[in-house]
């Protein structure tokens, strides 16, 4: 991919030239830095990224006391989550040693 020099929008190859479609702005090709470039089949596929576990790494969660009867836990993990027949969220809020939902604050 190639990005135009006086605009710096991405260039168009036409024949032995790479021209910008936005100030007609033209270089020449360079075949062996286009050798270099990556392409899409040189990339390679990591799968997806890993997603964190808040119950697992206290940096993923807050402090909140659990509201739970008998639960000492002040960790739990929060998501936000549409109100049903609302126009807006609210934070439900997970404690991550019992397991017991609430709507955070």
């Amino acid at each position: 991919m190639q990005f135009c020099d006086e605009c710096g929008s991405m260039m168009h190859t036409e024949g032995d030239a790479w021209v910008c479609r936005s100030c007609e702005n033209e270089t020449l090709r360079d075949s062996q830095a286009e050798a270099a470039m990556t392409t899409r089949d040189g990339q390679r596929d990591d799968g997806a990224p890993a997603v964190a576990d808040a119950t697992d790494d206290p940096a993923e969660t807050t402090r909140e006391p659990c509201p739970a009867e008998g639960c000492d836990s002040d960790r739990a993990s929060s998501e936000m989550m549409p109100k049903p027949g609302g126009s807006y969220e609210v934070r439900l809020s997970t404690c991550v040693e019992c397991g017991h939902t609430w709507r955070g604050s």
